[in-house]
């Protein structure tokens, strides 16, 4: 995307009275600390702002300021000026809502996704940026706005979201400059770590514990796979959200270069793949199966009826000659 296109961005949101913010369908911490951060963002700008998404947000996130303001209906188009996604990297991915939203003129994509599928009426796409969270930030200095707590609580948390705690690849200085100047505004990073990794139920642990025994190891090591059946839910009383941070675990082994983590949920399987370095691109492999994400993190789902053993036998054999020989 040029820079005259950022300028019409930074031009459209600062004449708009009332704005709506969406992101993707079952929402991660970056797609929801970037709505909702740059949602505070505006509204101390002055601005009406309508936060927007189909699904009640997972307990995991509840913690995030202003987060029960999300409503379940878009708006009507008369009474917005403009709508904005953010971290939403294919129109499909805005969910039941897709149609009437795209109907908002102008529409505005914010995103770092590789392979972006381009998406509305203008576009600030930086792919390897580290989060859509640090974009907002820097949106912020562009709108000449001033950041407050609650906002760079919000984009703070996308952050280390997306990193992975600034463990991933993408992670560069610039990343740590934007992380600082949100920690100058009194954010404690041991309070927001703490509500995102140690924040456990005992039925969320049951889960870990059966999800683990199902670890496959193959490529001397360098692959690992995890399942999560719909079994195991019923059996521990764990919710969907509740697998959020267990492809960790796979990725920590030592040698493991790809992990993946295969689950059912809602009558269809998702997947989960992250990798180590820049010689393993997962989201090469999300991408054949009409899903996206990063070089280190991404994601698809199967809707048409493949079960698990299935779905786990497609992705192996995508992923197996990707750690080949690395």
């Amino acid at each position: 995307m040029t820079a005259g296109n950022l300028s019409e961005i930074v031009k459209i949101i600062r004449a708009a009275r009332r704005v709506v913010l969406v992101t993707h369908t079952f929402p991660d911490g970056d797609a929801l600390g970037s709505q909702l951060g740059l949602g505070h963002i505006l509204q101390d700008m002055g601005k009406e702002v309508i936060l927007y998404g189909e699904e009640p947000i997972s307990y995991l996130y509840e913690f995030l300021p202003c987060c029960a303001r999300m409503v379940k209906e878009p708006p009507r188009l008369e009474v917005v000026d403009c709508a904005i996604s953010l971290d939403c990297g294919d129109r499909f991915r805005l969910g039941k809502g897709e149609e009437q939203l795209l109907k908002i003129k102008p529409f505005i994509a914010i995103d770092h996704h590789a392979g972006h599928q381009d998406f509305g009426d203008l576009r600030w796409v930086v792919e390897g940026r580290a989060s859509t969270g640090d974009m907002v930030y820097d949106l912020s200095q562009l709108l000449g706005a001033e950041v407050s707590y609650e906002a760079a609580y919000c984009l703070y948390t996308a952050i280390v979201s997306d990193t992975g705690s600034f463990k991933y690849a993408s992670t560069t200085a610039d990343t740590f400059r934007i992380a600082g100047a949100l920690l100058a505004k009194g954010v404690k990073p041991a309070e927001v770590s703490g509500k995102l990794f140690d924040n456990f139920t005992e039925s969320r642990l049951q889960l870990l514990q059966v999800v683990l025994s199902t670890l496959e190891i193959y490529g001397d090591g360098r692959l690992a796979i995890i399942s999560a059946t719909k079994k195991m839910f019923d059996l521990t009383g764990a919710d969907k959200a509740d697998t959020e941070t267990f492809i960790n675990y796979p990725r920590s082994l030592a040698k493991v270069r790809v992990a993946a983590l295969i689950k059912e949920i809602d009558g269809a399987i998702g997947v989960s793949m992250r990798s180590k370095g820049d010689d393993c691109d997962v989201a090469v492999v999300a991408r054949k199966f009409n899903g996206g994400g990063h070089r280190n993190a991404a994601g698809c789902k199967f809707r048409d009826g493949e079960t698990l053993h299935e779905v786990r036998d497609l992705i192996f054999a995508e992923l197996l000659p990707l750690v080949h020989d690395k």
